[in-house]
């Protein structure tokens, strides 16, 4: 199964110099906790979740309204494209602990592919599921030996 197919295509973006009151504004109308941030070509340039605009602003006395999001935001993001295949996107999501990939087409945002995603979608056993969330979380102990 291609990522294509259980992706959210509708996604809501912000600019890099949108103030974090904003994001927060925009993250709680929608109910989702991880933003793109791209330029003005559309263009990735990082990924805003609400616990960076936690941990990256409001715990270190930084003023929402005053700080934008790329002050805060995390630019090197792991990504996957549209056509790869939902198992090496599951990999990736593991691999780098995240429940949330952006989707792009020529670095160009075209979707989100989250753990919720992968959850609903009937081709993708619970088991699948639930070794990724393990993988994310690191709850599965293989290392510790």
């Amino acid at each position: 199964m291609k990522v294509k197919e259980c992706m959210c295509g509708d996604v809501c973006c912000v600019k890099p110099e949108t103030k974090l009151t904003e994001v927060a504004k925009l993250m709680e109308k929608n109910r989702i906790g991880c933003v793109p941030v791209c330029d003005s070509s559309n263009y990735l340039v990082g990924v805003i979740t609400d616990r960076d605009i936690i941990l990256r602003s409001l715990a270190c006395d930084k003023q929402a309204q005053n700080t934008t999001a790329s002050e805060i935001m995390t630019c090197n993001v792991c990504t996957c494209n549209q056509d790869d295949d939902v198992k090496n996107a599951e990999k990736k999501m593991a691999e780098n602990q995240i429940r949330r990939i952006p989707v792009v087409d020529n670095n160009k945002v075209v979707g989100i592919l989250t753990l919720g995603d992968l959850a609903k979608n009937e081709d993708i056993t619970n088991q699948q599921v639930v070794n990724t969330f393990e993988n994310i979380c690191n709850c599965n102990h293989k290392n510790a030996e």
